[in-house]
């Protein structure tokens, strides 16, 4: 709670800020799977809600998946999509790996530091150290301090995300909540050519298709769901007739 609201206190309130993008969707997801609302605040300590969230041991997205995992929950990860940076995809694989981390281990604490520190790495500690429980584990020196402090950090920031202007945070510029249409087009269709077409700008669709490697739609597929902005299926539907595939904005030979 210290850390949060001294040193830390601008990049959790740059959390904060992106919290309302994504709270909503994930307690969704949650609530559907019958887990603790609580968990969203996982992806704060993962990732501060950014999507394009990249660590150094390559873990990547709003819950901070390695590939091997990403897979392993059904995410596609190839040369043209990462789906770990598909908002809602990436929650809903969040969601079923940290229900079967709490099946394994019968505990939120144990099953939180195992999202962290993988599951192999928490069974031997358990069973090499004869404890049952995050906080006995932890005082032991099995767990790297980033895991030993990964559930404190947890429990602190949903303390501080539920009662912010108690600890200090106000005046936070909230972000509205992720919303958004789909519309299938075609393969290798541009991301600058579906702004067009849904009429608005390119960062604005570039981050609604965080997913997309290569801005523009898969070249593997005949056809691609791409995420436009709400309300814009309409106008977007009757441009797309009239465009090509791919859409030249510069200049002409």
């Amino acid at each position: 709670l210290e850390l949060f609201q001294t040193k830390q206190k601008k990049t959790f309130a740059r959390w904060l800020s992106r919290s309302t993008a994504y709270k909503s969707m994930m307690e969704e997801e949650f609530a559907a799977a019958g887990l603790p609302l609580d968990l969203v605040y996982l992806s704060m300590i993962e990732s501060g809600y950014n999507q394009l969230a990249y660590s150094r041991a390559k873990a990547v997205g709003l819950w901070q998946f390695m590939k091997g995992t990403g897979k392993q929950y059904h995410l596609k990860i190839d040369t043209y999509v990462d789906e770990r940076r598909d908002a809602v995809k990436s929650t809903k694989a969040a969601v079923a790996y940290l229900g079967d981390l709490y099946k394994d281990f019968g505990n939120w604490y144990l099953a939180v530091a195992a999202y962290n520190a993988g599951p192999g790495k928490m069974r031997s500690g358990l069973r090499k150290h004869n404890v049952d429980n995050f906080w006995a584990l932890a005082s032991k020196k099995h767990l790297r301090l980033e895991t030993k402090r990964y559930v404190p950090k947890l429990i602190a920031a949903l303390i501080i995300a539920k009662d912010p202007e108690k600890y200090g945070f106000t005046n936070i510029a909230y972000q509205n909540p992720l919303d958004f249409d789909t519309i299938k087009v075609g393969p290798g269709m541009s991301l600058k050519a579906i702004a067009l077409i849904s009429n608005t700008d390119i960062k604005e669709i570039k981050l609604l298709n965080a997913e997309l490697r290569k801005d523009k739609t898969p070249l593997n597929v005949l056809s691609y769901r791409v995420k436009i902005p709400s309300g814009s299926t309409a106008i977007a539907s009757k441009n797309l007739s009239r465009l090509h595939r791919i859409a030249t904005t510069g200049y002409k030979s």
